[in-house]
């Protein structure tokens, strides 16, 4: 057994963390959100001990509507990918297809299999562990709606980076979302945050959300002020998204779209 060749091998896939922030985020991104996120959630269940029973609806709330921001960017990013996998960029914009209708296209696809998730997440909830969230009726329909904007406004952005730079940074369009997650108040409210992260919650218009839906699980009324303070931050981030995304699709074209599928 030869320690030289060992010793290249090893330096060989070391060497490619260089140039491939896939491997990157398997190391040290996804362990470390999960180190943050359920550390989190774990100091507020240890502070929260009185009310077990009241956790339960609010972990598996939070779990299945995350699932909508994620699916609201994962559509958009994934399927932009797909056309560079297959080299496929170039035939579709030489068509009289016009970015606009793409993305719509995209968003389209996206809330059609959200709602299908969605829809069977909440029905395997029911006969798993009994608990209906069909039960709050329309209440939470603004959330949902809320919640796919934040998806669509991190999926352009990432969506924009990938047209922009290439396929070396496609991690993001599994990784991008989930920056967020640890300021989102997922499965905690923004107050069991550090001071630094409550500051970022604030600027981030999924915290408000799903604090709203906790409120509506518990009162079963609409706060007002989440919900409005939510939407003005999504509206306001979805429209520099949209130029964003614009901006580095001009700019991708003035380069060529043809190196994108190298």
């Amino acid at each position: 057994m030869n320690l030289t060749r060992i010793k290249g091998i090893i330096l060989r896939h070391l060497f490619l963390f260089k140039h491939s922030w896939e491997r990157v985020s398997d190391s040290f991104y996804w362990p470390a959100m999960d180190i943050v996120l359920w550390g989190l959630t774990s100091l507020y269940i240890q502070k929260s001990q009185n009310q077990v029973s009241g956790l339960v609806m609010v972990f598996l709330t939070g779990l299945i509507f995350w699932q909508v921001v994620w699916r609201g960017q994962y559509e958009l990013t994934v399927n932009l990918l797909e056309e560079l996998w297959n080299q496929n960029m170039v035939n579709v914009f030489c068509s009289p297809l016009k970015l606009s209708e793409w993305v719509t296209g995209m968003i389209g696809l996206g809330f059609i299999k959200m709602l299908g998730s969605l829809i069977f997440a909440i029905v395997l909830t029911l006969i798993l562990y009994t608990v209906n969230l069909f039960s709050f009726g329309w209440l939470l329909i603004p959330f949902l709606i809320l919640l796919l904007m934040s998806g669509w406004w991190v999926g352009l952005l990432v969506s924009g980076a990938i047209v922009r730079f290439g396929r070396q940074i496609q991690t993001l369009a599994w990784a991008g979302v989930f920056i967020l997650a640890p300021f989102s108040a997922i499965y905690y409210p923004v107050s069991a945050l550090p001071f630094w992260a409550q500051i970022i919650a604030r600027m981030t218009p999924i915290s408000y959300i799903f604090e709203g839906m906790r409120k509506v699980v518990q009162s079963g009324k609409i706060p007002i002020f989440e919900f409005l303070f939510s939407f003005i931050l999504n509206l306001v981030y979805l429209v520099i998204s949209v130029i964003v995304f614009r901006q580095a699709f001009a700019k991708s074209k003035e380069l060529g779209l043809s190196r994108l599928d190298d």
